[in-house]
């Protein structure tokens, strides 16, 4: 099959011919038909999070089921899928307490991986997907069964973007009507923040980003405000729309310290900030802790979304055949395996909301 891999840190994807094992106990293969490019892709291709090379990511996908392994019984061959990041075993401590999102049972694809060059030599498996490729061979607890009525290249954006952008709001912080919510980063998880929100009944709903391209986009997914913060003061901005107060809950959906920063300046007392964003290993950030006890209010992180799969997905379908979900707008343009890296760095530019690899 052919695999995007990347064998230098922080160099373009090359092509090649990878060979991928067969599916061994509760494991699935898949024909993989979208897979979205995510800034946790390009940030761990940089290096930032340290690994093991040569590599392939991709984790956002979806595709068809070609094979089951023993014991696989929530799917079969034929069945489409959305296949994520995500792997529970649905009986540890955190599996027990609804949290599947940080289980912390082991499996063997942790240990393990089922691509190899044509030399034979072990290829491993990005962001426990590796779905940048044909094909893919995932735990089962990482994928979801879904309706025929989702084109693939929308349901690949099930896998993180949207559970990770719309979790943060509906499962992590489970915020309530008429709440005023501040999303900082306008990009394909902070659009789906911004439509979590709305679909909460949050008021105002404002978003923040640097592009104006952006903040017009977070106006179609139900922003009420945009401000852009080259332009105008953002803290002025958000007290001005929230009673002088600051927002209820601040979202940063884009993994900048700074950014993060920033939201400590817009909540309110008693207001919560949301880390949803991921920034490289080792960055920090700075606040005075006296303000946090004095004002009572709360950071909080949000992995996922705190999502759990077979759960959250199942509405999130529903929700878009309703017509009440946005994923096919999230697309900006669509892209053939062998121009992944003018897909991404179209990414990087700030020119997409999210950019699809769609395969054959």
């Amino acid at each position: 099959m052919k695999a995007a891999v990347l064998r230098e840190f922080g160099k373009p994807l090359v092509i090649e011919d990878i060979q991928i094992d067969a599916p061994k106990a509760g494991e699935v293969k898949i024909k993989l038909s979208a897979c979205a490019i995510c800034h946790s892709d390009i940030i761990a291709m940089s290096g930032a999070w340290g690994g093991s090379l040569p590599t392939v990511y991709g984790h956002e996908a979806a595709g068809v089921v070609t094979e089951v392994g023993a014991g696989v019984t929530k799917v079969q061959a034929g069945d489409p899928v959305v296949v994520t990041l995500l792997r529970s075993c649905g009986t540890c401590f955190y599996c027990a307490q609804g949290q599947p999102h940080i289980c912390e049972g082991d499996f063997p694809l942790y240990h393990e991986t089922r691509l190899h060059d044509a030399a034979g030599n072990a290829v491993n498996q990005g962001i426990k997907v590796a779905g940048f490729a044909e094909y893919a061979v995932v735990e089962q607890s990482q994928i979801v069964k879904i309706s025929d009525n989702v084109p693939m290249e929308s349901a690949s954006l099930l896998a993180c973007g949207v559970i990770t952008g719309l979790g943060a709001v509906v499962n992590t912080a489970d915020i309530k009507p008429n709440s005023s919510v501040a999303v900082i980063g306008c990009g394909g998880v902070g659009l789906n923040s911004i439509q979590g929100a709305h679909l909460a009944g949050a008021q105002p709903l404002i978003g923040i980003d640097l592009l104006d391209n952006k903040l017009a986009a977070a106006k179609e997914f139900g922003a009420t405000h945009t401000i852009n913060p080259s332009t105008a003061d953002v803290v002025e901005g958000v007290k001005a729309l929230t009673s002088g107060r600051g927002a209820d809950y601040v979202f940063v959906a884009v993994g900048s310290t700074k950014a993060m920063e920033q939201g400590l300046q817009l909540i309110r007392p008693g207001g919560s900030l949301v880390l949803v964003g991921m920034t490289a290993s080792g960055q920090t950030m700075s606040f005075e802790p006296v303000n946090f006890s004095f004002y009572s209010q709360h950071i909080m992180g949000s992995n996922m979304g705190s999502t759990r799969l077979n759960i959250d997905i199942p509405k999130l379908v529903e929700l878009y055949e309703e017509g009440r979900l946005k994923l096919d707008e999230l697309i900006t343009k669509r892209y053939k395996l062998e121009d992944i890296n003018e897909a991404i760095e179209a990414v990087e530019n700030g020119e997409a909301l999210r950019n699809v690899i769609v395969f054959d």
